[in-house]
């Protein structure tokens, strides 16, 4: 004789949970409280706009030059992620602006060189495949990023 264990059509309290938006919002809230997802968070938006202003000056503005189109959206975005950093990100800080502004430039300078020296070394000198090498770099530059804003540019 076979034991069957009885079925209910009564949802596990798992699954009411899931779908309650209270507590939907409440995790969401929890979640953007942490530090370093609003860093991914404004990092993603200063992207969009690197790439929206890119987009704009090749497609609205006839830009003919890619590289130059590409600076001018690349400062942009630059822009864009300093002031997502200082209010939203770091909004704890009590250094000066310029000070501020001063360190995050040293800081962007030398993480866009250490990514470029790690790609040229895992493509170009031992031949490795690039978009890895590119994925490589960019997590050195995310975590150099996060940690030199945190500890150098908008300590608190």
């Amino acid at each position: 004789m076979a034991l069957s264990m009885p079925t209910s059509k009564v949802p596990a309290a798992s699954a009411v949970q899931a779908n309650n938006p209270a507590i939907k919002a409440h995790w969401l809230k929890q979640l953007l409280q942490q530090q370093p997802f609003r860093y991914l968070v404004n990092g993603g938006v200063a992207t969009v706009v690197h790439f929206l202003v890119l987009t704009f000056n090749l497609k609205v503005l006839d830009w003919e030059s890619a590289g130059l189109s590409n600076i001018v959206a690349a400062v942009c975005g630059t822009i864009v992620s300093f002031l997502g950093n200082r209010y939203y990100v770091f909004p704890g800080s009590t250094e000066p602006l310029f000070k501020q502004i001063y360190r995050f430039s040293f800081i962007y300078v030398a993480i866009a060189m250490g990514h470029g020296l790690i790609l040229y070394v895992w493509s170009d000198v031992y031949r490795m495949n690039y978009i890895f090498g590119f994925m490589l770099a960019t997590v050195f530059q995310v975590t150099c990023s996060y940690l030199g804003n945190k500890f150098m540019v908008f300590k608190a």
